[in-house]
């Protein structure tokens, strides 16, 4: 049976709540931010059916979290704290929300930030969280879609397409994962439930990338919408893009043009003046980032092109759209 909201609160969150959240006994928290810093804000909301399945209630929480990172890591920001607002279905108890929380306790030690408040109701049906996540930049460093220019060079953080392959092994969708072993379709899950925002990044996007953005929608839709905010086009070359263990190398234009839509990535795409290549890959080797240069943008305003060594690729999506029939995670 699900304790109420007073119980949720004093239980679950209110130990997570940080300084300027004056222990969630008021209406509003307060943050302290330097002067010489401007505040980032951003919000996403998960809900299940979604974004996640019958997934581990650990796993839901930092899944939440992570992907409202991954939009402050993508601007250049640091992490600072979040707001959380949960719809609970009557079908959580005492010890889901134990694990809900412990998911949000390690990420919030790990990332560094700290729950500043929210709000918490009950409903009849489906689970749905929404965060809040403030971060911090230097004045007027945020990192812009719009920065970009031809001739600038697109680069990747981590891989693309193991979340898609993640989500299709949990719904026992036929592939080339059906194949894999199982600490194969484990790791494939793994990068669908848990989600690793690159906030490690930050600095060096500040100091070398012209526009950025987190890739959560497909790579190629996203790739649309930076070359859009810099008024260019972009060339993505499919062969260079990294696929997850096992699919790395294929061939198969249906399985790639796939993984490279799917969505749920959550990595940087990031563009980079090319005399500046060099020292951004050497920046992001310091902490520890995988960065691939994938393609190019260049003149003009056509969606961007999708090649594989120089053939281009027919897609039937380009991004997960909500409410768009065609379009499902």
């Amino acid at each position: 049976m699900i304790p109420d909201e007073l119980a949720i609160i004093d239980r679950y969150f209110r130990p997570l709540a940080g300084k300027g959240a004056f222990g969630l006994r008021d209406d509003a928290a307060a943050l302290a931010i330097p002067a010489d810093q401007e505040l980032v804000v951003t919000t996403d909301m998960i809900a299940r059916g979604v974004h996640f399945l019958d997934d581990p209630a650990d796993t839901i929480a930092q899944k939440a979290l992570r992907v409202n990172l991954s939009d402050l890591a993508g601007k250049g920001a640091t992490p600072l704290g979040y707001v959380l607002s949960v719809a609970l279905p009557p079908d959580v108890d005492a010890a889901w929300l134990e694990a809900f929380a412990d998911g949000l306790r390690k990420d919030q030690r790990r990332f560094g930030l700290e729950l500043l408040g929210g709000d918490t109701i009950v409903v009849p049906d489906r689970l749905l969280i929404s965060v809040t996540a403030f971060g911090t930049v230097p004045k007027g460093r945020m990192v812009h879609r719009s920065g970009g220019q031809p001739g600038d060079e697109l680069y990747i953080t981590g891989m693309i397409g193991a979340s898609g392959a993640g989500l299709a092994v949990l719904k026992n969708e036929p592939g080339p994962w059906s194949h894999f072993s199982k600490r194969e379709r484990d790791f494939l899950v793994a990068c669908y439930q848990v989600p690793e925002p690159r906030t490690a990044l930050a600095p060096a996007l500040i100091k070398f990338a012209t526009a950025a953005m987190d890739v959560s929608d497909g790579l190629v839709g996203d790739c649309d919408k930076l070359a859009a905010g810099s008024r260019c086009s972009a060339v993505i070359e499919a062969e260079r893009v990294p696929l997850p263990p096992g699919l790395a190398g294929s061939r198969d234009a249906e399985l790639i043009a796939r993984l490279l839509t799917a969505g749920e990535d959550f990595e940087v795409l990031a563009a980079v003046r090319s005399e500046k290549a060099a020292r951004f890959i050497d920046a992001a080797k310091r902490v520890d980032v995988p960065v691939t240069r994938i393609g190019t943008l260049i003149e003009g305003t056509d969606l961007t092109k999708l090649v594989f060594e120089g053939i281009p690729l027919s897609l039937s999506q380009r991004a997960f759209v909500h409410g768009r029939v065609g379009t499902a995670k």
